[in-house]
């Protein structure tokens, strides 16, 4: 199962993909049993939705769901570290930029890359997160984790586009080390803009159409190229998690 998450988060297996319990747990020499309850938690993370029956399907891509998710960000995440900052030790931030160095490796594979994300940013916001806040922003990262890797599949070719992780961190920590929370929201804000419009290349198409700008039809879903397309246009420095 966590071979079928992955692929799904990579967008190897396609938006509207549909599964037979049957033939998953075939493959997998297990009853259907287990097989059921590991695509119920599947879509308890938004990655899958089960039908009718003895069968699922990998959710859609959907530009009202993105936007959804990234609104939510915006209010939680600045509020945060603003509290945060003063709460970190040069310590603490001299591993953190030591990890985030890593980011640049070109030899990590991009699974190995976003679990590093993930790691780093709830370490930025730990000190002043309650386990509630924990709860809400892991959601929140998993239901956005694949649109970032999908996006971010699609520039992963570039050489430069390691560095530009880099740099988009240590931008962040700049302003975590200033201690001044108005200072720490503004670039938490930046971070965040970075990665929604990397996000938002999950959901071009295979000649690289953008989702529509008006958002006149928001339910319209679009679904995404594999991972190994053809880079559109990249946003500056696209962040994580």
């Amino acid at each position: 199962m966590a071979e079928l998450r992955r692929s799904i988060l990579a967008g190897d297996l396609a938006p509207g993909r549909e599964f037979s319990l049957r033939e998953i747990a075939e493959q997998l020499q297990v009853s259907i049993i287990p097989v059921r309850e590991a695509l119920r938690s599947l879509e308890s993370q938004g990655l899958v939705h089960m039908r009718p029956g003895r069968s699922a399907v990998v959710a859609p891509l959907d530009l009202e769901e993105l936007q959804s998710i990234y609104r939510l960000r915006r209010r939680l995440e600045p509020e945060i570290a603003q509290r945060s900052c003063r709460l970190l030790s040069d310590a603490d931030l001299d591993r953190l930029r030591h990890d985030f160095v890593e980011f640049g490796d070109e030899q990590r594979t991009i699974h190995e890359i976003h679990e590093a994300h993930h790691e780093f940013h709830l370490a930025l916001l730990a000190p002043a997160a309650t386990s509630w806040d924990v709860r809400i922003l892991m959601t929140l990262w998993r239901a956005a984790e694949r649109y970032i890797r999908i996006g971010s599949g699609r520039l992963d070719p570039d050489p430069d586009e390691h560095w530009r992780r880099e740099r988009a961190h240590e931008e962040l920590l700049d302003a975590f080390r200033q201690r001044d929370p108005e200072v720490v929201s503004a670039a938490v804000h930046q971070h965040l803009a970075r990665n929604e419009q990397m996000a938002l290349l999950a959901l071009r198409d295979p000649a690289g159409a953008a989702p529509p700008a008006d958002n006149t039809n928001p339910a319209v879903v679009v679904h995404a190229a594999p991972a190994d397309s053809t880079a559109p246009a990249a946003p500056a420095t696209p962040p994580g998690p």
